[in-house]
């Protein structure tokens, strides 16, 4: 076995695929006929610049590395640049042998498609203990190098402000511009600013500053164009190494290979905000670090919002994900933008992992999200569960068990896993931060088109649609005197309350119905049943196959449609629902702090005139930015909504928890596969032997679905 590091340094006078004279070239490497390796991809440029490293785990050397270029096209099937094979045996080992590898086609083994540059260290693996899957060598405590590549040594805080002079890539002479930034593995992309060569963004975010990344920040411009790919405007680089830390720097970037400026407020923080250690050295359980824990997120320090620490003990009865009937799983942590993960233990599915995780805490809203996965040395790591916590439903202290769910959270998979987890916060700075913007997550999937999305958003918006249109009834019906009774009882109740109206009994009402529902309405569940109860097995399609382009053309415009509508669709939807989970005392957290901020409401209200509040808005309005330049708008109540869960969310982190002594007993029980096999084959003898079904068989069938019923009753709760 043997370990091959290559490094992907820049390709030379590549061939030419797009109209414009130029292509986007990424690399692939394939060995043994699969894919180990994908480039990050290059645009508009014959002769680019990667610097990317990889490492694979070699078991023969008579098996060549097979390199493919592509040209990358938008929605479209990507153009071959050519391909060559770099041969390993002829490497020579232990040393770094620089490769030059001539791009060929096939089909035309004539044509000049260009060159690639390489540098490869090919290093024979002798010893077995470097044997990844010698599970009697391998180690319980992380590594130096895994601990590295995991945790952060500062925040790069940036505040894209404004856009100056760009290129105009429209007809009617201006863009529709937004930029993208990347940092290692970290992305970030701008909103698009419309009809304009001077956008002025002011959008704030942060990433994480690695060892391993090299601190160079790549900034691209881009102008959005509907129904084609989107068209470059230029790019900028920023080598974070050069500005100083704990200041605030303002930058005027120029673009390259275009005009223009884009004007950026970058600030470098220090910072050790996530750890990783064994279960013998879990910080809270030593009394001194505790206690120094405590006061610097007590009431008298407001700069921190606090902490969380997770054991991530260990996972029983995963699911199968390899071929010898075992799976290699490992765990994987996420809270917003930081990620962290256990070491793998091999050929085995009652892993013990016995580690202890520590997140700073920014935001007291945020959800903890735990995953597991099977590790895969010749491919992406197979999707084994997942759970989702929010910070605010975490017991201090107490193991628990949790029911591994499926990608989407909508239902369980095979397996639970085994946490305790403990935080410690400040609850005024957990206030304040409530009506702040929340963190961006920069790690996220492209939303794409689906069917049942579509379909489960609209559903939502209907439900919340049709609550407000049954209150429109009942208060129609008062005025079409339906009930005599109900009809006077409303309007003595509208008189007086008309005649006597105050502004403080506006939020004074609201309190009040929050109290109503904490006291008769706490605790309330999203119907599971009533949010999926559309789905079916068959999952959307990707498109592979093209007529022409002036098909695809429409086929990514209505594409376009289709994703704003549903992302529409699920903001309106988000958004009524929280408001309803706010006084559903669904967040005990954010109901007492309504009900604080609306009793300091109705104290002003009642306090102070109208006029003079009002004009107190106003003064604050005008000056903002006159305070501020760089201010970035945000909504004080939209800021707080957005930490109210939606009923998605609910579904999603509801915990799943099962009682140790019901685990230790489960073998007792058969699986409910068998129950259901049980019903068919009753149901099944009772079409074919009627008279033996008169004798007890469906007595039998209703009693397996009764028995299966209790079981997944008792599961659940």
């Amino acid at each position: 076995m043997y370990k091959l590091e290559i490094e992907l340094k820049r390709g030379h006078n590549l061939a030419i695929r797009d109209r414009g004279g130029s292509s986007d070239p990424y690399v692939k490497f394939k060995l043994a006929g699969k894919e180990v390796f994908r480039s990050k991809t290059i645009h508009k440029n014959l002769n680019p610049v990667w610097d990317e490293k990889t490492t694979l785990i070699v078991d023969s050397l008579s098996e060549p590395l097979y390199v493919k270029v592509f040209d990358y096209d938008f929605g479209l099937q990507d153009d071959f640049m050519g391909s060559a094979f770099l041969y390993l045996e002829s490497l020579e080992q232990q040393r770094t042998i620089p490769v030059t590898l001539v791009l060929k086609d096939p089909q035309l083994p004539n044509e000049d498609l260009g060159s690639l540059e390489l540098a490869v260290t090919l290093t024979p693996k002798s010893s077995p203990m470097e044997e990844p899957r010698d599970t009697q060598q391998q180690s319980l405590r992380l590594t130096d190098v895994h601990r590295k590549s995991q945790l952060w040594r500062g925040i790069v805080s940036i505040t894209l402000i404004e856009g100056r002079n760009l290129t105009p890539m429209d007809p009617n002479g201006l863009s529709d511009p937004y930029a993208k930034f990347r940092l290692g593995p970290q992305k970030y992309k701008s909103k698009t600013m419309s009809k304009t060569l001077s956008p002025q963004w002011r959008e704030q975010f942060d990433l994480h500053l690695y060892e391993e990344t090299g601190g160079v920040l790549e900034i691209t411009v881009w102008d959005k164009d509907t129904g084609r790919r989107d068209d470059f405007i230029g790019r900028s680089q920023l080598d974070l190494s050069t500005l100083s830390k704990e200041k605030t720097h303002h930058l005027e970037l120029p673009l390259e290979e275009s005009r223009g400026v884009l004007v950026l407020l970058v600030t470098l923080t220090a910072s050790a905000a996530v750890s990783i250690a064994d279960l013998s050295l879990t910080p809270l359980e030593d009394p001194e670090e505790r206690r120094e824990i405590l006061k610097r997120y007590s009431l008298s320090n407001l700069r921190d919002v606090g902490i969380v620490q997770v054991k991530v003990l260990r996972a029983e009865g995963l699911m199968v994900a390899d071929v010898t009937g075992k799976s290699d799983p490992f765990c994987v942590l996420e809270m917003n933008n930081d990620r962290l993960q256990t070491h793998t233990i091999y050929k085995n599915l009652n892993p013990e992992w016995n580690k202890v995780f520590t997140f700073n805490v920014k935001d007291v809203h945020s959800v903890l999200e735990v995953s597991v996965f099977d590790e895969d040395r010749d491919r992406s790591a197979d999707f084994l569960g997942k759970v989702a916590i929010p910070l605010l439903n975490i017991r201090n202290g107490v193991q628990r068990a949790y029911l591994l769910k499926n990608k989407e959270l909508t239902g369980p998979t095979k397996g639970v896993i085994y946490l305790e987890m403990e935080v410690i916060y400040n609850t005024i700075k957990a206030a304040l931060k409530t009506v702040v913007p929340a963190e961006q997550k920069y790690v996220e999937e492209e939303p794409k088109v689906s069917k049942q999305l579509l379909q489960q958003n609209f559903n939502r918006v209907k439900r919340c649609i049709m609550v407000l249109f049954s209150y429109g009834t009942y208060i129609n019906s008062c005025f079409e005197w339906e009930s005599s009774q109900r009809s006077i009882t409303a309007f003595i109740l509208f008189v007086v309350v008309v005649w006597n109206f105050e502004l403080y009994m506006l939020p004074l009402g609201l309190v009040l119905l929050l109290v109503w529902n904490y006291f008769f309405s706490s605790g309330r569940e999203t119907s599971m049943e009533a949010m999926f109860e559309w789905e079916d097995d068959e999952e959307d399609k990707e498109e592979k196959d093209s007529e022409h382009k002036g098909f695809m053309d429409k086929l990514y415009a209505i594409q376009d449609v289709f994703i704003s509508v549903q992302t529409a669709l699920d903001e309106v939807a988000s958004f009524g629902e929280r408001l309803k989970n706010t006084f559903n005392w669904t967040v005990p957290f954010l109901s007492w702090l309504a009900i604080a901020a609306l009793c300091l409401a109705t104290l002003l209200l009642y306090l102070i005139p109208l006029r003079y509040l009002v004009l107190a808005w106003g003064v604050n309005k005008f000056t903002k930015k006159l305070r501020d330049p760089y201010m970035i708008e945000n909504n004080e109540l939209l800021d707080f909504l957005s930490r109210v869960p939606s009923d998605v969310q609910m579904v999603g982190t509801a915990a799943m928890l099962v009682a140790a002594r019901l685990m230790m007993n489960m073998s007792e029980f058969m699986s409910l596969s068998l129950w259901t096999d049980a019903v068919q084959r009753a149901e099944s003898r009772s079409r074919t032997k009627p008279q033996q079904a008169q004798a007890g068989v469906p007595q039998l069938a209703g009693s397996c679905k009764l028995c299966t019923f209790i079981v997944i009753s008792y599961l659940v709760s």
